[in-house]
């Protein structure tokens, strides 16, 4: 279909979470969601609220505001290093089908982005329909949403990450919502969270998802009787 994704819709997430479900409904049934899946992820818990049939979930190195992630990536040092590099990679992905988006969006001028606001200005808030960028960004933020999680949910973050500034990471509202743990690391970068000298085992982000998700399976059910 002439549609692509982002981190705003959710349509898709819960078509797969509730056939999965319609599948296995016995199941005990978690969530992980890395960068923008955390963000599509959290973005559809705080949507839906409890009734998900998900039993818990977790993120990682989630962008928790849409307009400091970008602000932070159009940094100089930033933009040579990561934002230019994943616009050209965006403009790939959508190129190899541009005759499935000619008819709505002009690709010609997609093409010419340099950044990935850029990107998302001409591209993806056009393609889900907002009126501008800001809307989406607006939209696509989690933190917004995040009061309203329903089900315990892990949200592993490092207050170094570049594509996820520490200033906009939503302490306070995790605080007020009993079902949110927010745990951040001094350091750990952006999907990173490497440990020891020669960092070839499990990472931080491993040991603490493995314990998370068996904390989940034997103890979940304490936590929805208290």
């Amino acid at each position: 279909t002439p549609r692509t994704y982002c981190c705003s819709n959710t349509e898709d997430l819960e078509t797969v979470i509730h056939h999965v479900h319609s599948l296995y409904p016995s199941a005990p049934f978690l969530a992980a969601g890395v960068s923008m899946g955390g963000m599509l992820l959290l973005n559809y818990l705080g949507k839906i609220g409890p009734k998900t049939p998900l039993k818990a979930a977790a993120t990682f190195s989630v962008g928790w505001n849409t307009f400091a992630c970008t602000e932070s990536l159009e940094k100089p040092l930033n933009w040579l290093l990561f934002n230019y590099y994943l616009t050209t990679c965006l403009q790939s992905s959508v190129n190899k089908h541009r005759h499935m988006f000619v008819k709505q969006i002009d690709m010609d001028h997609v093409m010419k982005a340099k950044s990935i606001r850029e990107f998302d200005k001409r591209f993806t808030s056009v393609m889900f329909g907002y009126r501008t960028i800001d809307d989406y960004y607006t939209d696509a933020s989690p933190n917004r949403r995040l009061k309203s999680v329903g089900i315990p949910v892990l949200c592993l973050n490092s207050v170094d990450d570049v594509f996820s500034p520490s200033h906009a990471i939503p302490i306070e509202t995790a605080k007020q919502n009993p079902n949110v743990a927010l745990v951040l690391t001094s350091y750990g970068g952006h999907i990173g969270f490497l440990e020891g000298i020669w960092p070839r085992q499990s990472t931080y982000m491993d040991r603490v998802f493995k314990q998370f998700v068996q904390a989940m399976i034997e103890h979940g059910h304490e936590l929805s009787s208290k």
